[in-house]
């Protein structure tokens, strides 16, 4: 058997486009795997483009077996989190290997050892930069199709991690929800309630450019504050509002978009959701080129039968008070129409039972797991 090295890999988008094509590759013929844009993969680890890099250090490192790769791993040092938490965590991120123990632990050692030299104490992950990015392993569902926002994983991966000694730190549990055909009558009876006595009303935009230009900066900072005790969260910048702006707003579908405001129009609640990707990203295979664009335009125009839903952010002070109900009495006659069957809820911390709540008048199955490990370094 040819000899195992670990290599540290350089930022540069050479050296991460095959850092990059090699998670995407390991899953080939895998029905249940999405792959990421890959651009967006590389951008993500680029310094002088993620904004991120700014109060976070990474690096990554590649596994090979002569000079075939066989696993990957970067080790990200978010100094934010870090400094708000009191520990000297170190989280791994972008883990992909082939199953073999030898492997998996060459791919720890290195990180670890990289973490050990910035003084690091504990390892956690999988989780990135921010919450923005992806995060949990997968240890439940396997035979699932996975979405844009969410990790897959192969079974042996939460296998090697118990057998390293990892343990669970948090779960977060995902749902796939029947649509009804019609709006519940409770959550329409709840929403008229809840904007009367709170003076809250729903606001609909014809064109993104304007939604961008009069809510864009305060959605991010409502994420902010409704995300703020949240397991392991980094506070968004104005140079990462800025970034996210420009690069997502634009993908988005006014249909899929809930925006609530007070008396005021200051901005207290906003669902957004998109049509699944997740069989465009397959058939593009992560590739905007030479044909990509088209099968991701296609579901973001055409019908599918699944609607993920991304986010939900209520302002800290009207949160447990109904305002989920007028989002979803706003956004279900869209979804309706629009022909969709299933929603996707994405993750959501097993404990938290606020956001699961609001799920209890639609049918539904929790489908998918995914687990935070921890061990000391």
């Amino acid at each position: 058997m040819d000899r195992l090295t670990v290599k540290p890999i350089n930022p540069t988008k050479r050296e991460l486009r095959a850092f990059v094509d090699f998670g995407v590759d390991l899953y080939k013929g895998n029905d249940c795997y999405v792959p990421p844009l890959r651009f967006d993969d590389v951008n993500n680890l680029l310094p002088d483009v993620n904004p991120a890099f700014d109060f976070c250090e990474a690096q990554s490192f590649m596994a090979y077996r002569g000079k075939k790769p066989v696993g990957r791993i970067t080790g990200i040092i978010n100094h934010t989190v870090n400094k708000r938490t009191g520990k000297s965590d170190l989280r791994f991120s972008n883990l992909e290997f082939v199953d073999d123990a030898e492997v998996c632990d060459a791919l720890f050692k290195a990180v670890e050892d990289w973490g050990r030299s910035k003084k690091m104490t504990s390892i956690v992950g999988p989780m990135g930069f921010t919450d923005l990015d992806h995060e949990g392993m997968l240890v439940e569902g396997f035979g699932e199709l996975g979405t844009m926002a969410t990790i897959y994983n192969f079974p042996y991966y939460p296998a090697h991690m118990e057998r390293m000694g990892f343990k669970k730190d948090v779960d977060w549990v995902e749902y796939k929800m029947t649509v009804p055909d019609r709006v519940p009558d409770k959550y329409l009876r709840i929403a008229k309630i809840v904007a009367e006595k709170y003076k809250l009303r729903t606001l609909h935009y014809k064109k993104i450019k304007d939604l961008a230009r009069d809510y864009g900066q305060e959605l991010f900072q409502l994420i902010n504050r409704a995300y703020d005790g949240l397991y392991g969260y980094s506070p968004l910048t104005q140079r990462q509002i800025d970034y996210y702006i420009k690069m997502y707003l634009q993908i988005l579908r006014l249909d899929c978009i809930s925006i609530i405001v007070d008396d005021n129009d200051r901005l207290v609640g906003v669902g957004i959701s998109m049509p699944s990707f997740s069989r465009a990203l397959q058939r593009a295979n992560g590739r905007i080129l030479p044909t990509g664009w088209w099968h991701l335009l296609k579901a973001l125009r055409a019908k599918t039968d699944t609607v993920d839903l991304m986010l939900v952010a209520i302002a800290p002070e009207y949160q447990s008070k109904g305002v989920n109900a007028m989002l979803f009495a706003d956004l279900l006659p869209n979804y309706i129409k629009a022909g969709y069957s299933w929603a996707e809820s994405n993750l959501e911390l097993e404990d938290n039972a606020n956001v699961q709540l609001q799920w209890q008048y639609f049918e539904r199955r929790q489908h998918r797991r995914r687990r935070a490990y921890r061990r000391p370094l």
